[in-house]
């Protein structure tokens, strides 16, 4: 059990002792503390602050969960030469993420062919578990590509445009990809899986704007009242995967090499500057990049799908309102105790918030911040909130990526034994289409917190804003 001290309404301490190098903060309230007290999260978030070179605190989103090494909601920075790199800092899903296209359709334009609509979506965009695509497999060369280059990979042959890439976090491209890192098992792994969903909580979404919080940044996102917008959440398939579980072996043998005393084996780890350390920062920069690609690939599908529905004129509109990294570890400068310096921020399940005038932001958020996209359940809401400077620099430009399980796989699929979970949404309003009926019912929105009580965290500590509320209206999953 780890000891916790109450900042404030939104803050907990979790105070350095035993082998802990630093402190740990958890973003949270009274209510999502209640359900992390009786989570093995806190007790991560502890073990993430013993590992060498921490830079800072050891962050927990207010959407953590338990998660594999790092609690998922996990935030933590190590310096770039004492520092370490680990693949539970970063997931089994590299680059998982969440990319959310504007339209000028209305809720009314689409609900008169919404079944129309999701059918075609369902079947031109491949879902559940080993989905593949039989009409667009990579030769090694085009792999290789898609490795090193990203979502501009697939923009080059057609299949978007410049305007898509300046929206999406580092344009969709992570420097340092070594497609040589990758084992032939990932490589065979990815092939046929660019332009798939694939399982679990990934999904595409039809989505109203509900709720405008934010009118003015609300406008310079293209969202406006009433009008639908499309939501992608997906990652690197079983090529990211791959390059995970390759990795553990060799990460477990590297602690031992340099001598790292680990809490947990989860959070096995090399020092950045290692050979292990950079042979992984390469594989994981190629399994991102084709996260990249691949959501980049499925936007292409989706504007061609509402195009021949509703029009060309229709996809033209689709413009791409932002595309963000939820598992990832990148390299950035950050201020601590005022010295400027170079850190590797690992975000496991957490969103990159970047507030205005940060040079990394397109010229059209400069004035307004980062959108910060935080997709919740299917049968309630997402949000897009907008970064803050405040989060910058205590969150380490980092905020929630979703609303956060409370329940687990196994026990939801159990809890909604007997019930016509498709049914029941139809009758609320939401289409779903999904692979296997297994999947819906362990996506119910019981299985999760609610995503309004995470983004009101944020909005109280200051780390992020809400601009929109989103309701779901159409759900592919896998």
């Amino acid at each position: 059990m780890v000891t916790l001290e109450r900042l404030d309404d939104s803050r907990w301490l979790i105070p350095r002792s035993g082998d802990m190098l630093t402190d740990g903060l958890v973003f949270a309230d009274d209510r999502l503390m209640e359900t992390l007290r009786h989570d093995k999260a806190l007790e991560q978030v502890a073990n993430v602050a013993c590992l060498p070179g921490i830079v800072g605190k050891s962050l927990a989103m207010p959407d953590i969960h338990w998660g594999y090494g790092f609690p998922i909601g996990g935030v933590a920075a190590f310096d770039v030469e004492d520092g370490v790199i680990s693949p539970g800092g970063v997931g089994y899903d590299i680059n998982c993420g969440v990319r959310l296209l504007r339209s000028d359709l209305t809720e009314a334009e689409v609900r008169s062919r919404l079944d129309t609509l999701m059918d075609r979506l369902f079947r031109d965009l491949p879902s559940g578990v080993g989905s593949r695509r039989t009409d667009f497999v990579l030769k090694p060369a085009d792999l290789r590509g898609v490795l090193a280059e990203g979502a501009g990979w697939v923009v080059a042959r057609g299949l978007g445009n410049e305007d898509d890439l300046e929206a999406i976090e580092s344009r969709g491209r992570l420097p340092g990809a070594d497609p040589e890192a990758l084992s032939e098992r990932a490589r065979k792994r990815g092939r046929d899986q660019l332009g798939t969903l694939g399982s679990g909580n990934h999904f595409a979404e039809i989505q109203v704007v509900e709720e405008v919080h934010d009118p003015d940044t609300a406008s310079a996102f293209g969202l406006e009242p009433g009008s639908v917008a499309f939501m992608i959440h997906c990652g690197s398939r079983g090529l990211g995967y791959q390059v995970c579980d390759d990795s553990l072996e060799t990460m477990l043998d590297a602690a031992a090499k340099y001598g790292i005393k680990l809490p947990d084996r989860q959070l096995c780890c090399a020092p950045i500057p290692s050979p292990e350390g950079q042979w992984y920062l390469g594989g994981m920069n190629a399994a991102a990049n084709f996260a990249f690609g691949n959501r980049q690939m499925l936007t292409a599908r989706a504007r061609e799908v509402f195009g021949r529905v509703f029009g060309e004129s229709v996809a033209a509109g689709m413009r791409t309102v932002y595309d963000v990294c939820h598992n990832i570890a990148k390299f950035e400068e950050h201020t601590f105790e005022g010295e400027r310096r170079e850190v590797c921020v690992h975000r496991k399940g957490a969103t990159r918030a970047f507030p205005a005038g940060h040079e990394e932001l397109p010229p059209r958020y400069r004035a307004t911040g980062q959108p910060v996209l935080v997709p919740g359940d299917m049968g309630r809401y997402s949000f897009v909130a907008v970064a803050t400077e405040a989060g910058f620099d205590e969150a380490l430009g980092s905020s929630c990526h979703g609303a956060g399980r409370r329940m687990s796989r196994t026990k939801a699929r159990k809890s909604m034994h007997g019930r016509n979970i498709k049914q029941e949404f139809h009758r609320r309003g939401i289409e779903i289409r999904s692979a296997k009926d297994r999947t819906v019912a362990e996506e119910v929105p019981e299985a999760y917190k609610d995503v309004e009580d995470v983004v009101r965290v944020v909005a109280s500590a200051g780390i992020g804003r809400p601009v929109v509320k989103l309701r779901p209206i159409g759900v592919v999953k896998g």
